[in-house]
């Protein structure tokens, strides 16, 4: 903790030192990339209204014509209201249908940028610093053992923590890293509550409002590299999407994408990813953002 807490005074210091040089202005168009966040912070006194949706297999045993690749299925669905409180600091709140064995969530996060990347380069990262609380609402149910089984009002909530650095190394092309630490009250047997991953995102800006975005996220888990589904193949995956974004004027970003992960919210497509890009199991996403200015 005391680490922890020296690292953000640090951060805080050189933000301090580097006020007044002229900032990078849009490392990424949207403060999401496709799973993760991205290291952008809203502006002060603007209002994001966001709405994603992720469809069933597109291909694979569950996919194809008899879904229309997916289009007739939902795995994930949010919609979500975020607000920026100043132009480094914004927090949100949304509800996810979730695809893990928690549904029905209700999510709040809190995302505070520390550091900015500035236009002379003595400064060439943007860091943010975002805390996530997921609170699953739905009926618990009736088996011991199940994770909704909810023993105690404790077991409903997961958390999730990262520390995201990102560049915008030219004109064109942005790269980003996080760090990743994910906690259940309440796991599967042989799994464990603290779930660390990596991550990382590139970002290719075709013109000024075209981009190809792709992440991908790495779980540091025995369990998810050992875990067999019951056909006895591998059950748990790490995430990887890869989609455009448009940046439409007027306040709107809309993304479409292909990804493995299901669900919308780091408490669960980090620990819950179990799909396969190999098998056809990806599918077809996307992401509407409509910022107001308040």
């Amino acid at each position: 903790m005391k680490v922890l807490q020296f690292s953000i005074l640090f951060l805080l210091l050189c933000t301090i030192e580097s006020i007044a040089q002229e900032k990078v202005h849009q490392i990424f168009k949207d403060t999401r990339v496709i799973n993760t966040h991205s290291v952008e912070t809203l502006r002060k006194g603007i209002m994001d209204i966001r709405i994603a949706h992720r469809f069933g297999d597109f291909a694979g045993d569950a996919g194809g014509w008899p879904t229309f690749y997916g289009l007739e299925t939902a795995s994930d669905v949010m919609i979500g209201l975020e607000y920026g409180i100043s132009n480094n600091l914004m927090v949100g709140v949304s509800r996810t249908k979730g695809s893990g064995p928690l549904k029905q969530n209700i999510n709040g996060f809190l995302k505070f940028r520390v550091m900015s990347q500035d236009v002379g380069g003595s400064n060439p990262f943007s860091v943010t610093f975002v805390g996530t609380g997921s609170y699953s609402s739905m009926q618990k149910c009736s088996t011991p053992g199940l994770l909704c089984f909810f023993g105690k009002t404790a077991h409903r909530y997961s958390y999730n923590f990262q520390a995201i650095i990102g560049s915008r190394l030219t004109e064109r092309l942005s790269l980003q890293a996080n760090l990743s630490w994910t906690y259940r009250n309440n796991v599967e047997f042989n799994d464990q509550n603290d779930l660390p991953s990596a991550g990382v995102v590139f970002k290719y800006q075709f013109s000024k409002v075209f981009a190809l975005i792709v992440d991908a996220t790495f779980p540091f888990s025995e369990f998810r590299n050992n875990e067999l589904g019951p056909d006895g193949t591998k059950e748990f995956y790490r995430p990887l999407g890869v989609g455009f974004e448009w940046e439409t004027g007027g306040g709107h970003v809309f993304q479409i994408n292909f990804t493995n992960a299901t669900g919308l919210i780091e408490t669960d497509y980090i620990p819950y990813t179990t799909s396969d890009w190999g098998k056809g199991e990806y599918r077809l996403g996307f992401t509407i953002s409509r910022q107001f200015k308040l």
